[in-house]
């Protein structure tokens, strides 16, 4: 009987726990939030909606002691990381001049809000020993890589490359009239993302790599060519969709997949991958070199703030990242190393008067 946690049930962790646990594919599925009540009564709606056992466990991720409690008594075949400090979203319905700066920074610069929980996640589960995939849905272009340079990456990301593949398939399936799509793989950065899903296309230079069959003919302009989707939280219908065979395929049993997805073994941005038994790995289309694809990715990271990694995981902010905070509060795009991720949330929470 595969045993699933998710940890975090914000929107797109509940999405995600409701999903797996209609899938047929988990018997047990366990589910962790900081809130009793709101994790006892997702957990409740969720069994009486599927055929899944569900179990609630409180939890509080911020703290490493309790992560490692429950991974030992847990021990899951997968874990889905959808914690965070606070959602990526946070700042959407806001316009005040600290809450606009810190939006045209970008993403990179709310690192510490997405790191701690997942470092912790990954430290747990080397600390209990235990070796089911982690898979990461908390920035993961940019968490994975950094995670990755401290040895704790989890074994791939969720959403993001994904998404973009599930665009380009749905223009393909209306133009075949319903047809099944040939393969799409997809190598393209989180930074992307709100262009694919507004179809706003920047231009030949700029957009995700999209490959089409196996000999991966170049088609990258199919990406933004499904109908544009207003930024909001209904985007997470397809992050959702996009996790769950992934989520699947990570399971014990489970059959062959071939998908894009982010930051497979920390790697900066997404990339096709084949996941086979658990095993997760490359799945370039012929032609198209790993290093090549890794720069084009570490080039898109720079619209999401990043300018660089250092090896021991130090996060460099883009000279507009900074410029764009300057004269709100400039030590925020300072070089952030891991260890100063919970100082630096708590800075941006004080300069967002959180």
């Amino acid at each position: 009987m595969s045993t699933a946690l998710v940890i975090g049930l914000g929107d797109m962790g509940e999405r995600i726990a409701a999903d797996l646990a209609a899938s047929g594919f988990v018997r047990r599925l366990v589910i962790a939030s900081r809130s009793e009540h709101n994790v006892n009564q997702a957990a409740a709606i969720i069994a009486s909606a599927s055929d899944c056992l569900v179990e609630p466990a409180p939890l509080d991720a911020t703290r490493l002691d309790e992560v490692a409690a429950l991974l030992d008594r847990v021990r899951p075949d997968v874990v889905v990381q959808c914690a965070s400090l606070r959602s990526p979203w946070g700042l959407a319905d806001r316009g005040d001049p600290a809450a606009s700066a810190i939006e045209a920074a970008g993403l990179a610069l709310r690192l510490p809000y997405q790191v701690p929980v997942v470092l912790n996640v990954m430290r747990a589960a080397k600390e209990v020993g235990l070796t089911a995939p982690v898979a990461n849905l908390s920035l993961p272009d940019v968490t994975g890589p950094v995670l990755e340079r401290i040895g704790l990456a989890p074994a791939l990301g969720l959403g993001n490359a994904g998404m973009i593949q599930r665009r380009a398939s749905a223009v393909l399936r209306a133009e075949a009239g319903g047809g099944v799509p040939p393969l799409v793989r997809v190598v393209g950065h989180h930074s992307q993302l709100t262009g694919v899903m507004t179809a706003d296309d920047p231009g030949p230079e700029d957009r995700a790599r999209v490959y089409l069959g196996e000999d991966g003919r170049r088609e990258d302009g199919l990406a933004y060519q499904a109908p544009a989707i207003d930024p909001g939280l209904r985007w997470n219908f397809l992050t959702a969709a996009t996790a769950l065979p992934v989520i699947e395929a990570l399971l014990p049993e489970s059959k062959v997949l071939r998908w894009s997805v982010p930051a497979p073994g920390g790697l900066p941005g997404g990339y096709p991958v084949r996941i086979d038994g658990g095993a997760v790995e490359l799945d370039l289309p012929p032609g198209t070199s790993l290093q090549d694809a890794v720069a084009f990715n570490e080039r898109m990271a720079r619209a999401d703030g990043v300018e660089r990694i250092d090896p021991d995981g130090t996060v460099h902010f883009t000279d507009a990242a900074r410029e764009a905070v300057a004269g709100l509060a400039p030590d925020l795009a300072e070089p952030l190393p891991v260890a100063d991720m919970e100082a630096r949330a708590v800075l941006l929470d004080e300069v967002l008067g959180l």
